[in-house]
């Protein structure tokens, strides 16, 4: 076990929350020419082909206690479903939106970690959170009743990851995150890479493989290395501080995914979004003081 340094662990959340919806970008590019089972595939065989030789140079294992073993596959189960389930949803909704609307996941993070950890959710966090949410709101201004069915996506998303999370934070601070990324990347191949195989000539648009165009296996690429960096930093983040530390934090993603929409996808945000913008921020940054002063007095 190791102590928590909650700086260090903001710090990798920060990284996370940048990487994160660059990916999301990606696979929002690509969904229209690359089925749903071939680009979670590829995610995770990227993983598994950085990591796993990083692991052996480094002197890593993936021997792993019996608890340890279990508990990574079925975070690897989780992460399947989650990062599959956000895939399809940039398919029908813009990606500030599928975003926004995944964000009750830092709620049912801080609910999940008091419940089964027992960690401490004081009235400050609880407050940052409020006001990140509130920002939330005012950058997207989410309509679930023009978007239809597809909105209930991203809330499957912020379960599913709720509870990846509050699984990773089991593991993480006794396993190296490059050992678990490396594991889980090879369990996601294991799984993945034989389905895509047996849908080949299945005529079915999200399971049958295509063959991609350059451009497009460049992306996919790069969608791998973003989401298997974005991966490392948040298993590092967990490693060194408390998911109720870092609910806060992750509300950073959503102005990231705004400038990353206008930039990409020419969505840009008006008065009260950037307004929202500036609540969301403020909210990370007084956590992030709060965080450097009890440092400090410790």
């Amino acid at each position: 076990m190791r102590p928590d340094r909650p700086l260090l662990g903001i710090l990798l959340m920060l990284g996370f929350c940048l990487l994160a919806p660059i990916g999301d970008s990606i696979a929002k590019l690509l969904g229209p020419r690359i089925p749903l089972l071939e680009l979670v595939a590829t995610r995770f065989a990227v993983q598994a082909a950085v990591l796993v030789p990083l692991l052996a140079i480094t002197g890593g294992t993936l021997r792993m206690q019996r608890r340890t073993a279990l508990l990574t596959g079925l975070r690897t189960l989780l992460h399947i479903t989650g990062i599959a389930a956000m895939f399809l949803s940039l398919r029908f909704l813009p990606l500030a939106d599928a975003v926004a609307i995944a964000f009750v996941m830092p709620f049912l993070m801080l609910l999940l970690g008091h419940a089964v950890l027992g960690e401490e959710v004081g009235r400050h966090r609880l407050a940052a959170c409020a006001v990140g949410f509130a920002g939330t709101l005012l950058v997207i201004q989410p309509n679930f009743a023009a978007v239809g069915a597809p909105a209930l996506l991203p809330l499957l998303v912020a379960l599913v990851f709720a509870l990846f999370m509050l699984v990773t934070r089991q593991i993480a601070r006794d396993t190296d995150a490059i050992t678990l990324q490396a594991a889980s990347g090879l369990l996601g191949s294991a799984l993945l890479l034989p389905a895509l195989l047996l849908a080949e000539g299945s005529g079915l648009a999200a399971l049958a493989p295509v063959w991609p165009a350059p451009g497009d296996a460049a992306l996919l690429l790069a969608l791998g290395l973003f989401g298997t960096a974005a991966h490392l930093l948040m298993t590092g983040a967990l490693r060194f501080a408390p998911t109720s530390t870092l609910a806060p934090m992750q509300y950073l993603e959503i102005p990231f995914a705004t400038l990353i929409g206008w930039a990409v996808f020419d969505q840009l945000p008006n008065r009260l979004a950037a307004l929202g913008i500036v609540l969301t921020i403020g909210a990370g940054l007084y956590v992030i003081a709060r965080e450097r002063r009890l440092a400090r007095a410790a």
